[in-house]
């Protein structure tokens, strides 16, 4: 086990980018073999190549900035994502909606009939029925 610290110092391992890299191969390599496809099955080598190129990688600063472009590109799909959760949760009590002026989302409740909303961010008017 020592032998394997010693191979990995200096190297920067696994991180979110590369575990997202893995399950893509494995992905694609479960489609490969569904449809027989030669190419999906040089896509899913394509995207293990890298992530053991990534994890074994000395460039750790290199490989930090690439984590960090994930991050900043994925980020919004997992709000988005948060976000659709809460407002399927409050479907019963709640409605949304958007300020026509900075995008901030509302949360105002259900069944009040028409009704002036302000929006907390910005503090524009705008009027919905709810």
């Amino acid at each position: 086990m020592n032998w394997l610290r010693r191979f990995m110092y200096g190297r920067y391992g696994g991180d979110p980018l590369g575990l997202v890299l893995c399950a893509l191969g494995l992905l694609l390599a479960l489609l490969s073999a569904l449809f027989g496809s030669l190419i999906l099955r040089l896509c899913s080598m394509a995207a293990y190549v890298y992530c053991l190129f990534r994890m074994l990688s000395r460039n750790t600063y290199r490989r930090q900035r690439e984590n960090q472009w994930f991050f900043h590109k994925i980020t919004p799909l997992i709000r988005w994502g948060k976000l659709g959760k809460k407002q399927f949760e409050d479907r019963k009590n709640y409605r949304y909606f958007t300020c026509p002026h900075c995008g901030q989302h509302v949360r105002v409740p259900r069944g009040k009939g028409k009704i002036r909303i302000i929006c907390p961010k910005c503090k524009q008017e705008f009027i919905k029925k709810s």
